[in-house]
């Protein structure tokens, strides 16, 4: 994983819960991009079908929750999402994404100062988003070592198999 990552936005609101993210109705797909087709359909229906591939999503609070489903994170994913940028996430929501290779940023306020379409340069290394357009810069948390392992490796599945040679 690089340690900056740059991608247009898409700009979703607080209390964004799994069901939004990727509605019960297609949980018997199978096909990843089947799946990426119906991404944050609860929020719009046409959020997928626009979405900027290695774009971000910014959202506000409690981002994810709701049913503890993997689908979201392996929805966003599908969908051609690189990170996803909030205020805060719900905590089972948070472990999904990066256990399946998402990458959750937590980034206090940022959906009040970016506007849809923008581009963010997400930092790692110094915990920090820079919306091109503007210049301004905004500090978010930075991953643990094991987050940033597991991230890095595609997922926990993708670490289990290299650390285990399988």
């Amino acid at each position: 994983m690089e340690s900056k990552l740059t991608g247009r936005i898409v700009v979703v609101g607080d209390n964004i819960d799994t069901d939004q993210i990727y509605p019960s109705r297609y949980l018997a797909l199978t096909d990843p991009k089947e799946i990426g087709i119906h991404c944050l359909e609860g929020v719009n229906e046409r959020i997928a079908a626009g979405f900027p591939d290695g774009g971000f999503v910014v959202a506000g609070r409690n981002f994810g929750c709701g049913s503890s489903r993997e689908h979201a994170p392996i929805a966003l994913l599908a969908m051609g999402a690189k990170a996803v940028l909030a205020d805060s996430f719900a905590r089972i929501f948070y472990r999904n994404a990066v256990n399946l290779g998402l990458l959750p940023i937590v980034c206090a306020g940022i959906g009040n100062h970016v506007k849809e379409g923008q581009t963010l340069t997400l930092d790692l290394d110094s915990g920090t988003v820079t919306v091109e357009e503007t210049g301004e810069v905004f500090p978010c948390d930075r991953l643990g070592d094991q987050q940033r392992m597991i991230l890095e490796a595609g997922g926990i599945k993708a670490l289990m198999r290299k650390r285990f040679g399988k």
